[in-house]
Formats: structure tokens, sequence, C-alpha cells
């Protein structure tokens, strides 16, 4: 339980970033005002989490390896870090879609249909909970395994 207890709280902080970070989105109209840049203006949560693995990667050098650390050890941590994130990830759509913004999903069936990006069956399918924690539980399995791997290669110290 010791050698996960620093990625669990990294996984924590990770997902109450994105809490706050959904928060922003909404207030800042991407939910509904200007949805149609959404999903490139979402991609501006990346340096974010970037920013949180390097941290995590660093306190678990600094605590648990002595301030010495191979490629092998941070990825191994950081996979950790992602797998937790992912289990946090349902959790944090459902907070997201149910209670910061219960109006995503209906404003962005009624873009893409309107822009003809999709009919109504196709968006009324593709946009619900169910898929976007699919889909959010993988992205992170993905993105938190190259993240990781990048991140160990910069914070590996001998």
């Amino acid at each position: 339980m010791k050698n996960i207890k620093l990625e669990f709280k990294w996984a924590f902080v990770f997902s109450i970033a994105s809490l706050v970070w959904m928060l922003l989105e909404k207030e800042l109209g991407w939910h509904d005002t200007y949805i149609t840049d959404h999903y490139w203006l979402t991609l501006l949560f990346t340096p974010l989490a970037l920013i949180l693995y390097v941290q995590a990667l660093k306190e678990k050098r600094r605590r648990f390896y002595g301030g010495r650390m191979t490629w092998l050890q941070g990825f191994y941590s950081g996979l950790k870090l992602t797998f937790f994130i992912a289990l946090f990830s349902p959790a944090v759509q459902y907070i997201t879609h149910n209670y910061i913004s219960p109006e995503y999903f209906p404003n962005i069936i009624a873009y893409s249909v309107e822009n003809n990006k999709m009919t109504l069956a196709e968006t009324e399918a593709y946009f619900t909970l169910k898929t976007y924690i699919i889909q959010s539980a993988l992205g992170v399995l993905i993105a938190g395994t190259i993240t990781t791997a990048v991140v160990a290669l910069f914070l590996k110290r001998k």
C-alpha cells in the first residue's frame, strides 16, 4: 500500500484539477456559447496535465527513490498514476455531466445536428454519459502511458 499511496494521491489531485477545469470550461462558455471551439479549447488542459505528471514523478523520485530514479521506475510509477486516474475518470465524468454542466450533451447534440456533423440518431447515441466514461478511461490510459514514458525519460537520475 505504501508503494501506491503517492500515485493514488496524485490521481486524486489530477481528478480534482479536471473537475476545476470543467467548471472553468463551463464558465467560459465552452459548453454552450462557444461549443463550436470546444474540441480544440479543451486541449488547453494538456499543459496542466503534464505539469501534474511531472510533479507526481518528481515527488516519487525524491520521496521513494532517494533522488535517483531509472526510466523504468519512473515509467512504472507513472503507469500506476495513470491507472488510478482512469479509475477516477467515471466519477469525474458523472460529476461533470450531472452537476457541473448537465446541459452539455443537449448543447453538443443540437450543435452537431444543426451543423450537419451527424444525424440526430447518431448524436444521441454518441453523446451520452456512458460513451464519455468509456472514452475518458481509454483516453487516460493511452495519453497517460505516452506522457509517462516521456516524463520518466526526462526525470530519470542515476
